[in-house]
């Protein structure tokens, strides 16, 4: 029979006097104690080759109990069953209890309890996953430290890293990289050079650095946009080059609507007036991005001076632009869009501390002009609209970008703003009587830019995640369902975007490099800091999906940078990706003695670390962990980074 409880509900009354005993099964254990205890596979050999490998005690139960013991244990099994039992049915009374008692109350207490829940839950052998100990959100520096240094890390071939990693300070990485050196053979007939630290520690040439006279000289004030303006030729011939390499990945204006002020500007120039201050200084960032995304030799058969040389030029003339525009209490989008084409061509693959203070000052401006908010609940022309939304999910972009090489969180969270996605189509549709307004299901010119705001959203909630499951108790539910969400991210962006793409296109193709690069990078953001969990060892499925996903990652990576086909947009790669994924590699690589991927991964480090071909695999793996310990520490040691004592 069933009784209705007060609530309405019916619950089944149970007969604890006629219930049948719960029985275990008398399962054969086979696999030694290390193994179960550490919920590894034991291949039950004796020892076994997890015991033999770190040197544990293999211990095996007898094959065979007496009667008496068979009987005990017997009794042991179906105790254990009924409080299992008797747990299970407390655990859903009370949930009965707390649904009912909640009803109409939100949906605050369900969110809470699912988490908890959630914990206990999960693959078994994700249970004991932690994060990296070695880890922290946060760094120190001593007081004394050498600030005439530039905080940009240590240069290894392609790769440059700081003190962060992922956007995670690894103040203990020079010892780290000395235990695993400790299990790479050496080669006493093989002397490396010294490398001098002034060739690692120096920026490279990738890396515009904002001038720090920017707020605050009154220089800039004093000059005009005429000492930095090339002539209309070379400014026409720039503006193509942005139109060709910058404009379709990275994009924060309309075009018809630069067109036509692009006209007036130049009229008013040769007539002897001064431009809006707005306007000059969007075009001026503009022509920067362009001279940033030219090649060296194309700069000097064209310009006849060296590419730092332009860079500066227009950088100083951007500055100059911006500061008489008053972009520090500036209310016109204008001026918001030029600081922000200012930041894009700087914000790549070298970003300073100064790179992400001027990209917390463009999002606390653009939050004070509104852009947090989306345009449609304004009622704002089409146009307008549309430029709103591109430079907010542009200053989002930066906001992660900036967090993970100089930390330490997101500035922008999820909750704090509901701008939407640009619409997906062409400049031209906006331009019409009756603009458009739904999305198109082919390729459009907004097809690149939309693939990297979706991507930087799940990057977003990524970041928030890690730090939501560095509070429970248990991780491996929350990796499981990160992972899930991960992966159904990944066929929605490939289900939407990939039938859009003629791969015989060149730009096309890079589209599909970019989504690939932007996806993968999702598995080793959610595993990167568990593939060291000091309470077991990282499961194998796991493991692969981190080699999996990190060698695809850096192939599609090398491609853009390689491909003749794709070289008008490989200037941005750096933004796309560091090349941290390697160090990750190197480092798993011998982690396993079972390598199947070992061929396509050397030839990943090979392209990144400039390597000889004629070095044998353990000889490579010795020399870059040995230089990417030594400059570590070399850097560390200036920079004066204090690890917390609990790392000690």
């Amino acid at each position: 029979g069933k009784t209705a409880s007060p609530s309405g509900n019916s619950t089944p009354q149970k007969n604890t006097h006629n219930a049948p005993k719960i029985r275990r099964r008398n399962r054969l254990i086979t696999s030694c104690l290390e193994c179960r205890r550490r919920k590894l596979k034991c291949d039950k050999q004796h020892p076994c080759t997890n015991c033999m490998k770190f040197s544990r005690d293999c211990v095996f139960l007898a094959p065979a109990m007496d009667s008496a013991a068979q009987l005990r244990l017997a009794e042991i099994k179906e105790k254990m069953g009924s409080l299992e039992k008797t747990l299970e049915e407390d655990v859903v009374r009370r949930r009965s209890s707390t649904q009912n008692s909640n009803t109409g109350s939100g949906s605050g207490m369900t969110d809470v309890k699912e988490e908890d829940e959630d914990e206990q839950s999960g693959p078994e052998d994700e249970r004991y996953l932690a994060p990296n100990p070695l880890t922290t959100a946060d760094a120190w520096y001593a007081g004394d430290a050498d600030n005439d240094l530039m905080d940009l890390g240590i240069a290894m071939g392609k790769m440059r890293i700081t003190e962060r990693i992922g956007g995670f300070v690894r103040p203990k990485l020079a010892e780290e990289l000395d235990e695993a050196i400790q299990g790479v053979p050496k080669r006493p007939d093989r002397i490396h050079p010294v490398v001098p630290p002034q060739s690692y520690l120096r920026p490279g040439p990738d890396y515009v650095a904002p001038a720090s006279s920017f707020f605050f000289a009154p220089e800039p004030k004093r000059s005009s946009i005429m000492e930095f303006l090339p002539s209309k030729n070379a400014a026409d011939q720039l503006l193509q080059q942005y139109w060709a390499c910058v404009h379709p990945i990275a994009r924060v204006v309309h075009r018809p609507t630069f067109h036509s002020q692009y006209e007036s500007f130049w009229n008013d120039i040769y007539s002897g007036n001064q431009p809006p201050a707005s306007f000059q200084a969007l075009t001026m960032a503009a022509m920067l991005s362009a001279v940033i995304s030219l090649s060296e030799e194309a700069i000097l058969a064209d310009y006849g001076v060296a590419k730092a040389e332009l860079i500066d030029s227009f950088r100083r003339g951007t500055e100059m632009a911006l500061y008489q525009a008053n972009f520090l209490r500036t209310t016109k989008l204008e001026t918001l869009q030029a600081f922000v084409c200012y930041l894009i061509p700087q914000c790549r693959n070298e970003i300073s501390r100064g790179h992400s203070a001027l990209t917390a000052t463009a999002i606390r401006l653009a939050e004070c002009m509104g852009l947090h908010r989306d345009g449609s609940h304004y009622d704002l022309p089409a146009v307008e609209l549309h430029v709103r939304r591109l430079v907010w999910h542009q200053l989002c972009f930066l906001d992660i970008r900036t967090c993970e090489a100089s930390g330490p969180r997101p500035s922008i969270r999820k909750e704090d703003f509901d701008t939407k996605f640009p619409l997906h189509m062409n400049d031209s549709d906006l331009d019409s009587v009756v603009p458009a307004t739904e999305d198109k299901a082919t390729w459009t010119e907004m097809t690149i830019p939309l693939i990297r705001m979706e991507c930087n959203e799940m990057h977003r909630l990524i970041w928030i995640e890690r730090f939501r499951l560095d509070r429970k108790k248990t991780v491996g539910s929350g990796i499981t369902s990160l992972l899930a969400k991960v992966q159904d991210f990944r066929a929605y962006m490939e289900k939407k975007y990939i039938p859009m793409f003629n791969r015989t296109v060149p730009l096309h193709n890079y589209a599909f490099q970019v989504l690939q690069i932007l996806t993968l990078r999702m598995h080793i953001m959610v595993l990167f800091r568990y593939i060291s969990s000091p309470k077991g060892r990282m499961p194998e499925r796991l493991r692969q999906i981190i080699l999996s996903s990190g060698t695809q990652f850096t192939e599609h990576a090398i491609t853009i940078e390689t491909s003749p086909f794709l070289r008008p947009w490989a200037w941005y790669g750096g933004a796309l990706q560091q090349y941290h994924t390697a160090m990750l590699l190197l480092s798993e690589l011998y982690a396993s003695p079972v390598r199947p991927m070992e061929a396509r991964v050397w030839k990943c480090l090979d392209y990144v670390f400039d390597l000889p071909p004629e070095w044998d695999y353990a000889e490579k793996s010795r020399y870059l962990l040995t230089e990417l310990r030594d400059r570590t520490q070399v850097y560390r040691a200036l920079r004066k980074l204090k690890a917390p004592t609990s790392m000690e």
